[in-house]
């Protein structure tokens, strides 16, 4: 069974900043995509920023150049670390993983299939205006 635990999650007034953290096993960090997603009530999931192995990293139009997703290779750590936050950011955010060969060595967040890949809990984020 797959494990992605996210943190970091809370609430915060527009403008503000949290960094959510997801850990997993050694395999699964080193082999998968790990990516984030997010879901507000009442939407459909979405994808927010994907990684791969080789540090490279994609973005969803709404938080290019205010979310930035990292690794961290010595604890299996993957971060989002969200500045400018707006209320449309508000959702649950999902930490997630896909096989590199199902979407692409350079894990687009278009080219990931939900049902093919392992989740996380979740953890909430909301933002005030």
């Amino acid at each position: 069974q797959a494990q992605l635990v996210e943190s970091g999650g809370g609430s915060v007034q527009a403008g503000g900043s949290l960094r959510l953290s997801c850990t997993t096993g050694t395999y699964m960090y080193t082999t998968h995509c790990l990516g984030w997603f997010r879901q507000a009530p009442g939407k459909e999931r979405e994808g927010v920023a994907a990684s791969a192995s080789d540090g490279s990293s994609n973005y969803a139009d709404s938080v290019k150049g205010r979310f930035t997703v990292s690794r961290d290779n010595v604890d299996n750590r993957l971060y989002l670390q969200m500045n400018s936050l707006k209320p449309e950011d508000t959702a649950m955010y999902y930490c997630a993983a896909t096989e590199a060969w199902r979407v692409g060595y350079d894990c687009l967040l278009g080219s990931w299939r939900p049902e093919q890949a392992y989740w996380g809990q979740g953890t909430q984020v909301t933002v005030s205006s």
